[in-house]
């Protein structure tokens, strides 16, 4: 290498370096700035650079004007296209950026969809970082819809729970009185009649007890293999008397001499199917028949069914059924009492003992399906 040649490339290099230091601190001003103007001015350092640097070259070689003229257009049109880029990408991030932050903004107060963002034209760290951020507003939106629906049902419970308890306190009350004042004659039928008042308001507390015991997710209490075949049998023994006090017909049905066994606490798998045997035999029609049905389940557990002659269920109440409070019934007292809860007791037993609960209409009525995981031989 001559000694020509080591000059033009020294100053070269240190026009280069003078035009990257410049650059860098423009672009150090320009830190909190828009993104798209960093870009910009990134695309420029690089394109000055060089325009300096072939200018020096161009002096020091006595290139002819003809022949500099073309090299510095060249240049000047190539810096055109860099910062046309530039611009172009960083409209591109900018907009991203945009939507991530009003979607970032919006996070946890609005569960509403956005308006389409442009994702076809960010770049895909911007379109992967969107899209996260809608599954979280998505899960977001159906966590607030189940808070939502719990506080309306808690709602829904305590105005039915006072209700229901305020009445018989009220007879209580009137009971009492009436005895205090001795405007009463039948004492005895007045005491029995307070009894079995006690007695309904007693299994009202304690169907709220066993469900706040449900919904806090407690300890697992003993766990022993339970038959659902005989399961099944007590219960529809249990119950026999009050399906013939409604003049409804009670049997169970069961293939070959299988047990059906499952892993549970046999109290309150007892509880779950007599909510649901109970809660047949009150919706049945006279004449009718309540069958509770035990079979193997496709994905190898076990099923029982409760199958009723109710006339079925509106197909608009069919998700509600489970509801804590729901009743069913038009009038805020049902002929039959209860707060609404044997239902949503029997579903957290289920799910509980990792089993599934779900309801269908069938000719006639509707069947209320459990499925159970088997015991492992």
């Amino acid at each position: 290498m001559n000694r020509d040649t080591a000059t033009i490339l020294a100053l070269t290099t240190l026009w280069t370096l003078v035009v990257a230091a410049v650059g860098a601190l423009v672009l150090w001003q320009f830190r909190r700035r828009s993104l798209r103007t960093a870009m910009i001015v990134a695309a420029l350092v690089p394109m000055a650079a060089a325009l300096a640097a072939v200018l020096q070259s161009v002096r020091a070689m006595f290139i002819s004007a003809h022949d500099s003229w073309v090299v510095l257009w060249t240049l000047a049109f190539s810096a055109l296209l860099g910062v046309g880029l530039s611009v172009l990408i960083g409209h591109w991030v900018t907009a991203g950026s945009r939507d991530v932050g009003r979607r970032l903004r919006h996070l946890g107060t609005s569960y509403e969809p956005p308006a389409a963002a442009p994702t076809g034209t960010v770049p895909a760290e911007l379109a992967a970082l969107t899209d996260e951020l809608e599954l979280t507003r998505m899960k977001l939106a159906a966590s607030h819809e189940r808070e939502q629906a719990l506080e309306a049902s808690r709602r829904e419970l305590v105005a039915f729970m006072s209700h229901d308890l305020r009445t018989p306190l009220a007879g209580l009350r009137a009971v009492s009185e009436g005895l205090e004042d001795g405007v009463i004659d039948d004492v005895p039928g007045a005491l029995r009649q307070m009894r079995a008042t006690v007695d309904r308001m007693t299994g009202l507390v304690e169907d709220l007890f066993e469900l706040s015991r449900l919904s806090s997710t407690p300890e697992p209490r003993r766990r022993t293999a339970v038959s659902l075949r005989e399961l099944a049998d007590d219960v529809v023994g249990e119950n026999a008397e009050h399906a013939r006090a409604k003049a409804v017909a009670l049997c169970v049905e069961a293939p070959g001499d299988d047990r059906f066994a499952v892993e549970g606490d046999p109290d309150e798998l007892t509880r779950a199917v007599t909510n649901l045997v109970d809660n047949a035999i009150r919706h049945t029609k006279p004449e009718k028949q309540v069958t509770v049905s035990v079979d193997r389940a496709a994905d190898g557990g076990v099923s029982l069914a409760v199958t009723d002659a109710c006339g079925g269920i509106p197909p608009e109440d069919l998700d509600r059924v489970f509801d804590v409070g729901w009743r069913g019934d038009a009038g805020r007292t049902p002929a039959h009492g209860g707060a609404g809860l044997g239902l949503a007791i029997a579903r957290g037993i289920v799910e509980s003992h990792h089993g599934t609960i779900a309801v269908s209409n069938v000719p006639d009525g509707c069947s209320f399906r459990l499925e159970l995981p088997a015991v492992q031989p």
